[in-house]
C-alpha cells in the first residue's frame, strides 16, 4: 500500500501568524497517526516562516518507532540563525527519509524539481552524506526528469514526483497528458531501481486518479489540500478518508 505522509508545514504556518504554540504542532502529529497515517513530513526552511528547527527536534523524539519521518530541504541553502542547515539537522533528528529539493527563499512553494543531468555531480557528495547517517534519500524532480540509472548508482534511492503540473491539468478537466508523462517516468525511474514518492497540490479530488496511473507508488506527502479539507472535515477524519483512497 502506497504510505500517506502527513505534511505538517500549515500547521506550523498557522501557529506562527499568531506566535505562541496554537494550533500544537505534536498534537496534530499525534492525531495524523492515530488516525492511520504512516509518514509525517516538514520542510524546514532558513527563513523560518513555518516548521522550524525546534519543531523538527520535537516531532523526532515524538516520532520515533511509530511512523517514518521525513525532512525535505534544500541541502545547499547555508545555515542562518537558529537553522542549521538540512545536513546538520538530520545529523541531530536521524529521520528515516530526506527529501532534497532546490528551493529558495524567493519561493512561496517548492515549484520544480532537480535536473538529475546537471545537478547530480554536486548532489551525490551530499547524497553520501545522508546515506552514512542511514537516511533514505529522495530527491523531488519534475515529469521530464532523466539520469535515472546515474542517481541510482550515486546512492540516491528515490525520486519525488513533483505533481502540481499534473493538479492543474485535472482542475482544469484533462490531466491525460500529464498522467502519461508522470506514469512514463516512474517506469523508468522504477526500472532504473529507484522507488518512486510523490507531492505537491495532491488532493482527495485528483489523487485517486493519479496513485491508479502510478503502479508501485511507495508515498505520496500531502499537506496543503490535507490541511484545508480538515478545516471542513476535521484531522482525523480528514487522513482516514486519504487512507481509504489509497487502500
Amino acid at each position: 500500500m502506497t504510505v500517506l505522509s502527513v505534511n505538517l508545514n500549515k500547521i506550523a504556518v498557522l501557529r506562527n501568524s499568531r506566535g505562541g504554540n496554537e494550533p500544537d504542532i505534536a498534537t496534530a502529529a499525534n492525531t495524523c497517526i492515530d488516525a492511520g497515517c504512516g509518514g509525517l513530513t516538514v520542510h524546514p526552511r532558513p527563513d523560518m516562516r513555518h516548521v522550524r528547527p525546534d519543531d523538527v527536534r520535537v516531532l523526532a523524539g515524538l516520532l520515533r518507532g511509530r511512523v517514518e519521518y521525513n525532512i525535505e530541504g534544500n541541502p545547499f541553502a547555508p545555515a542562518r540563525g537558529e537553522y542549521p542547515g538540512l545536513l546538520e539537522l538530520a545529523k541531530e533528528v536521524r529521520p528515516t527519509q530526506v527529501t532534497l529539493v532546490p528551493d529558495s527563499d524567493g519561493q512561496i512553494t517548492s515549484d520544480h524539481g532537480f535536473d538529475l543531468t546537471t545537478d547530480l555531480p554536486k548532489l551525490s557528495p551530499i547524497v553520501a552524506a545522508f546515506r552514512e547517517l542511514g537516511c533514505r534519500v529522495s530527491v523531488f524532480v519534475g515529469a521530464d526528469a532523466k539520469g535515472f540509472a546515474e542517481a541510482a548508482a550515486a546512492g540516491i534511492q528515490r525520486i519525488e514526483l513533483y505533481t502540481g503540473p499534473y493538479a492543474e491539468a485535472f482542475a482544469r478537466g484533462d490531466a491525460r497528458i500529464e498522467l502519461a508523462a508522470f506514469a512514463d517516468t516512474a517506469q523508468r525511474a522504477q526500472q532504473a531501481g529507484l522507488a518512486v514518492n510523490a507531492g505537491h497540490d495532491l488532493s482527495q479530488a485528483n489523487l485517486g486518479t493519479f496513485k491508479s496511473a502510478i503502479p508501485g507508488l511507495a508515498e505520496v506527502s500531502i499537506g496543503h489540500a490535507l490541511i484545508g479539507e480538515a478545516l471542513y472535515q476535521g484531522l482525523s477524519n480528514t487522513v482516514r478518508a486519504y487512507l481509504d483512497i489509497l487502500s
